[in-house]
Order: structure tokens, then sequence, then C-alpha cells
């Protein structure tokens, strides 16, 4: 997969489940707001997929209120800690 803009996150790992596969890829996520007047927060999720045969190529988008990007990125944080936490006890 090629990046030809500013990514949030390059090549991080993904996988896409169905009821008759799971496919495994990386992908790169985006989380922006428009530039003029912007109304909301876009979270964007793109996985390589030049070669799978079940998903078309396409980004999956969301699209936040402000609440919900700070519900979320609070959520991240709080299981972020809890990786953290697990790694230095093993």
């Amino acid at each position: 997969m090629t990046v030809n803009a500013y990514t949030t996150l390059d090549y991080v790992e993904a996988v896409a489940k169905g009821a008759a596969f799971e496919w495994e890829s990386i992908a790169v996520v985006n989380a922006t707001a428009d530039t003029e007047d912007p109304d909301c927060v876009h979270l964007q999720l793109e996985l390589d997929n030049l070669s799978e045969e079940h998903l078309p190529k396409h980004m999956e988008e969301l699209e936040l209120t402000p609440e919900q990007a700070r519900a979320l990125a609070a959520d991240l944080e709080k299981h972020a800690d809890r990786v953290d936490d697990a790694q230095a006890d093993g």
C-alpha cells in the first residue's frame, strides 16, 4: 500500500473478519477534521486489500462529534494504560 498523504498512523496491523473469512493485512488510520468550518471529526481506516477477494478496495469512515471523539480518545488511553501495565508486569 502506498501512503500518498499524511495519515495519523501508517501501516498498523489489521484483521478483516466475515462469516466465511478472516484476512490479515496492514492498514492506515487517519483522524482529521475539515480545514474550514469543521463540524465533525473524521476517523478513517483503509486496509491494503489489493489481493483480497472478499473486500473490494474501500475506506471506512466514521463521523464523530467532538464529544464522541473525546470519549474514544479516553477509552483508547485507558486500554493503552492496561496494556502498558500488563507488559511491565510480564
